[in-house]
């Protein structure tokens, strides 16, 4: 069943509260998947030759999720969206604790690409994935979300800092460490220890014994919303990019054809991990889906790939750092992205079948192409077409203030996609 713009807004508001993590984003998507029956395969257990059906894989904080139909992928291809789970935050320290001036405070490594100064005067929470063992000595992992308002960073005054809105610079090490409490003097709090309080709160009938370790970040607890005089926007932490992560499974979800949905994490600091898109998990399972080599590249040379990220807006206020010809307006469509330097995958065939898409589904296009006296940034898309050998197109719906604390988007430009998505999986390519 196909959703409503209005029902599409709501689910993505929904997903974007729940998913204050890369971990908690693949348990929200896991969740949706398992609603609509799909059943989960394991690396590690044996496949053979997978029955028509819908199924999803879990590596660490990132999923793929396909459907097979009749008619095998080596014949037919198979059309695939990419996005990433992972967005710009801060990350709690292996030893973070830290008590100066009488106030608690955690030590925190930035995490990706952040824009720094909106972190300030927040209301924080945390959440994260814990690893324990239980009272017989065995390994366990389970998530964690504090959900309440634990910590904040203050700025400092501007009365101590005539010069702030001029020239203020933050130094990471020193002037972005939260405090979470004042304790009396010689005090201190263990940080994994009150990790184990939160397990037991969650878990009260869990068998947890002793915190070994974690992967613990901050997040802003202000809930997404849909925003402006006419509820023209949706503004949230972390449209980049599980905006695109949900636009892909709700986009799945809804379609007939062989299809696949791949979220992947660590985008933010290059992919180049495990469960990255440099590493080998799409590779992997579409080996395991076609059988051997020859086959393998029979399906990729009539697949394809959508990398969708989102894209750079032109701001109104800052309208000079954009191209003239090239600054995507929200609302008005999804983005083509292009880079004749590589940054982006994007070619004159995968853009043009894109653009006959949208026409068929009467959905307008627009372009970005970064100024040529700026350097552009990149995606998975280019990651994924060297690394897999499969053509590609870069397209994202037009963010305001992207890598903030807080971005903004149009209300109309996810649904828009979900509506081409949901076409372009539903047909073949080659």
């Amino acid at each position: 069943m196909k959703l409503t713009a209005n029902e599409f807004n709501q689910g993505l508001c929904e997903f974007l509260d729940a998913s204050p993590t890369p971990y908690h984003a693949v348990a929200s998507i896991k969740a949706a998947l398992d609603k609509q029956n799909y059943s989960e395969l394991k690396e590690a257990d044996s496949w053979g030759a997978l029955k028509p059906g819908q199924y999803y894989v879990i590596r660490q904080a990132s999923i793929i999720a396909f459907r097979l139909a009749e008619k095998g992928i080596v014949e037919t291809g198979i059309n695939m969206v990419g996005a990433h789970t992972d967005s710009p935050c801060l990350k709690v320290k292996p030893r973070p604790e830290k008590v100066n001036q009488t106030l608690l405070q955690l030590g925190v490594e930035v995490y990706g690409g952040a824009l720094l100064n909106p972190w300030f005067d927040r209301d924080l929470s945390m959440a994260g994935r814990v690893s324990f063992e239980n009272k017989a000595g065995e390994l366990n992992h389970q998530l964690v979300d504090f959900n309440d308002v634990v910590g904040t960073i203050p700025s400092l005054a501007i009365h101590l800092d005539r010069e702030a809105n001029q020239s203020r610079s933050i130094n990471p090490q020193l002037h972005i460490l939260p405090i979470l409490a004042q304790v009396d003097d010689g005090d201190s709090i263990d940080f994994r220890a009150l990790l184990e309080q939160q397990l037991h709160k969650q878990y009260p009938n869990a068998d947890i014994g002793k915190v070994l370790d974690y992967e613990i970040c901050f997040y802003d607890t202000q809930k997404a919303a849909i925003t402006g005089l006419s509820a023209d926007f949706i503004s949230s932490a972390r449209l980049d990019n599980l905006l695109s992560c949900y636009v892909g499974l709700e986009a799945l979800l809804g379609s007939n054809g062989s299809a696949l949905l791949v979220c992947t994490d660590h985008e933010e600091v290059g992919s180049q991990s495990l469960s990255g898109a440099q590493g080998t998990f799409l590779q992997s399972v579409l080996q395991r889906l076609t059988g051997n080599a020859e086959q393998y590249q029979r399906c990729l040379e009539k697949s394809m790939m959508i990398s969708a990220d989102n894209a750079h807006a032109i701001h109104p206020n800052y309208a000079d750092k954009h191209d003239e010809k090239h600054g995507p307006l929200l609302n008005k469509g999804p983005v083509i992205k292009t880079n004749a330097n590589q940054r982006y995958a994007t070619s004159s065939e995968t853009s043009a079948i894109f653009r006959q898409l949208c026409e068929q589904q009467q959905v307008p296009t627009q372009d970005f192409v970064v100024r040529t006296d700026m350097a552009c940034g990149s995606t998975i898309g280019p990651i994924t077409a060297s690394h897999i050998g499969i053509r590609t197109l870069d397209i994202g719906v037009p963010t305001f203030a992207m890598h903030s604390i807080r971005e903004l988007a149009g209300s109309q430009d996810a649904a828009m996609l979900y509506k081409v998505l949901g076409a372009y999986f539903d047909q073949i390519t080659s």
